[in-house]
């Protein structure tokens, strides 16, 4: 038997949380005067202070974790948000050491985590295009043979002698996917990042994985939310949930699994906490909670087949700025978009101010069969395609209905619709 290229063992991630507590805010008067007296205290007495307003607390992102990954292998890695994905994607590019444990790998290893991962903003991308090369271990005439294919891919041409810092996050990823795809690596890791290009880019993106998977023998890992993309791509996942590994099987088995699972669903009426979600892109603002209703208390304000759905979004900003993309989307639980509610079809904009922000957005009629749907939020800047925040699975939702099912009635396919039957005569 092959020796796998990736053999992880026993691997464990810790992160140490400072928990700040609540301090009273003194005046210039007060801290002085503290000043003088803390210079007669003893130390312990000092630290014992310190304590009080600092708890420690240790979080493992990643538990006892052990996998082989054969070379030629196409893995997805699924999970909810804080199953520990990008950490172990973190880990075997060797971003972040592991707390514990053994990593091994066999050849060169290109990672895609994070829009602008590998580039220096102030470079151009032709000059990228070689820093990232050099980086894999490619000599200078291997890229520049590479050179004009990574270029038709990233559909960059015109912007080619720009510094990417001016370059939009879609742009961004196209050339940084391009450049990870084409030059040959033995392991291609792709984290959700994909999210961000369109959905034109992500259907290139994932033939481009199959073919280096399947024609050139490279290992690819992959880590989505989309069932439809791990399904079409991968032909085995690794489930993790909690920083623990659940299962590693054929994705044909390990889906149903995961779709199957027991998730806590937000209750309508209840506000939901969003800000300790992982994966977010920015701290210029984020959505930090979400609250939804029917508006119908005979349903206890459950959301119900052509009726309205009321969410209200807290959204945090650094600084005050204007939005164009501010979306509610709604999938089934493969991931399959089936409602996209966002401001920028309607050609709307609006104002982030500093600090807190709420707002309202209303589906007035809901065209979904009673079911499980899977919430996402997005939010991007007016005139670009910079994402400030995005979450592809922000919640789980219980769509209801109100016709009562003594006959047994199925209800079939995705959305309901309104619909008559005549009879026209024949003669």
């Amino acid at each position: 038997m092959s020796d796998p290229i990736i053999r992880i063992e026993n691997l464990g991630k810790k992160y140490i949380i400072d928990r700040q507590q609540q301090q009273h805010y003194s005046t210039l008067r007060e801290t002085i005067s503290n000043g003088v007296r803390n210079l007669f205290k003893p130390v312990v007495d000092r630290q014992v202070r310190q304590e009080r307003t600092s708890k420690r607390e240790d979080f493992w992102a990643l538990t006892d974790l052990s996998l082989e990954i054969n070379q030629g292998d196409r893995v997805g890695i699924i999970g909810r948000n804080g199953a520990g994905k990008s950490t172990l994607l973190k880990i075997l590019s060797r971003i972040t050491e592991p707390t514990c444990g053994s990593i091994h790998l066999r050849g060169k290893v290109a990672s895609l985590l994070e829009v602008g991962t590998g580039f220096h903003p102030e470079l151009t991308g032709r000059e990228n295009i070689f820093l990232n090369g050099a980086i894999l271990g490619m000599s200078k005439t291997d890229i520049a043979r590479k050179f004009d294919e990574i270029v038709d891919f990233a559909e960059v041409e015109k912007f080619l002698d720009t510094p990417v810092k001016r370059y939009s996050s879609g742009m961004y990823v196209r050339l940084a996917f391009a450049v990870a795809a084409h030059l040959e690596p033995d392991i291609l890791i792709v984290d959700e990042v994909l999210a961000v290009g369109d959905a034109q880019f992500q259907t290139k993106c994932l033939g481009k994985m199959q073919d280096i998977s399947q024609d050139r023998g490279r290992t690819v890992l992959f880590v989505s939310h989309s069932m439809d993309a791990i399904q079409r791509l991968c032909s085995q996942c690794i489930m993790l949930d909690r920083g623990k590994f659940i299962a590693h099987d054929l994705t044909a088995k390990i889906v149903p699994l995961y779709l199957a699972g027991d998730f806590e669903r937000a209750a309508p009426g209840e506000w939901i906490d969003l800000a300790n979600l992982d994966n977010r892109i920015t701290t210029a603002a984020r959505f930090i909670a979400i609250h939804y209703s029917s508006l119908d208390r005979s349903v206890s304000f459950q959301p119900y087949a052509d009726g309205p759905l009321e969410f209200l979004l807290d959204i945090e900003a650094k600084f005050s700025q204007h939005i164009g993309c501010l979306a509610v989307t709604i999938y089934n639980r493969s991931r399959t978009m089936l409602i996209n509610a966002d401001i920028i079809l309607s050609g709307q904009t609006v104002l982030l101010r500093k600090g807190l922000n709420r707002f309202q957005l209303k589906i007035d009629s809901l065209h979904l069969t009673p079911g499980i749907y899977v919430v996402g939020l997005w939010m991007s800047k007016t005139g670009t395609e910079e994402h400030l925040d995005y979450l592809e699975s922000a919640l789980e939702i219980e769509v209801v209905s109100t016709i009562s099912n003594t006959m047994g009635t199925s209800y079939y396919g995705a959305v309901t619709c309104n619909f008559s039957l005549v009879e026209i005569p024949t003669v």
